[in-house]
């Protein structure tokens, strides 16, 4: 005899569902409205045009900016500025890892020492600091060297060897080593306490050590704000123009002393500093990826891996055509 069990039911088949994004009004009237800044702020600067003499000129004299911006002096002004960024830096770079190696010292006056010389140097401003290297001869017209407190051998003439471009990279590396010697003494203190112990128990000395193991490893914290340092040093060069140094802006000022177009030069002053600013930028991405080699973080992408990236994504993102596809001549056809 067969016993027939309660009949099977079919469950209902649930329907898809129909995913509505989130609208965000807000976000497009913003963009809207930025946009239209925009585009005003580019009409004023580049094509609205004013009446000079006789002719249409535009607002910011762009004709001037294109007529200046390869120009000898302007040109010589730029290798002068680069000049004093480079010395000043290595001589701030020099002197901040000496001063921070001395803050961490264990005798108390060589630390006592440093600390008054950031001290000093931090606490006045970098442009009294020049006017002062510039008028030292007012002090010290003869500098001599020999024994201390004893007869000199070397008696030279201040006037003639403090000119204003060495002033210039002698007051602005000096001030950057106080600056700089706190964020190597950061970088030194972001090792690991256990490298230093394991490296002295392997006999190393304290220089050995700091050359082979510390700075190496410091290097990842030191290297951001050293960017950052180099970047602003290449724009406060522009102060060495107050004690007559022939670099970018004061070239520019001398120029503009005798055209009277004041603003386009200004442009094509800072036209230049952009430029510079810029690929020193794209130098300090590459070195950070160099020396973050090993670290748990992952390496950041180069402009060209992320544009790479972006074209794999985008075709990633696109339909492929399949059976399914309304305009294919199996669409519609059941699966056996």
């Amino acid at each position: 005899m067969t016993q027939l069990g309660p009949a099977r039911t079919t469950a209902p088949t649930p329907s898809a569902i129909r995913a509505v994004p989130v609208r965000h009004p807000g976000r497009w009237v913003a963009a809207a409205v930025l946009l239209v800044l925009i585009a005003m702020a580019v009409d004023a600067v580049v094509f609205a045009r004013v009446k000079r003499g006789n002719s249409l000129q535009t607002r910011f004299g762009w004709h001037v900016v294109s007529q200046f911006f390869l120009s000898h002096e302007v040109l010589h002004g730029l290798i002068v500025t680069l000049e004093l960024t480079v010395i000043a830096m290595a001589i701030g770079i020099a002197g901040g890892v000496l001063l921070a190696v001395m803050r961490l010292a264990i005798n108390p006056i060589v630390r006592w020492v440093a600390w008054s010389y950031i001290w000093f140097f931090r606490g006045t401003p970098v442009l009294v600091q020049l006017l002062f290297w510039f008028n030292l001869s007012y002090v010290f017209p003869q500098i001599s060297l020999g024994i201390p407190f004893g007869p000199s051998w070397i008696n030279l003439n201040a006037n003639s060897l403090i000119t204003p471009f060495i002033a210039a990279f002698v007051g602005l590396g000096l001030n950057e080593a106080a600056y700089m010697s706190e964020i190597v003494r950061a970088g030194i203190l972001s090792v690991d306490e256990g490298q230093t112990e394991a490296a002295s128990a392997l006999g190393m000395n304290r220089i050995l050590l700091m050359r082979r193991v510390v700075l190496p490893q410091a290097m990842r914290v030191i290297i951001p704000p050293t960017g950052n340092e180099t970047i602003s040093m290449l724009k406060t060069s522009s102060l060495a123009s107050v004690i007559t140094v022939t670099e970018l802006l004061y070239s520019v000022q001398l120029i503009y002393a005798s055209t009277y177009q004041i603003v386009p030069m200004l442009l094509v002053a800072s036209l230049w500093y952009l430029i510079v600013t810029s690929v020193l930028s794209v130098g300090q991405f590459y070195i950070e990826r160099y020396f973050g080699r090993g670290s748990s973080h992952a390496q950041p992408l180069t402009p060209f891996q992320k544009f790479r990236k972006s074209i794999v994504t985008v075709h990633q993102a696109m339909p492929l055509p399949g059976p399914r596809d309304a305009g294919s001549p199996l669409a519609g056809r059941k699966e056996r």
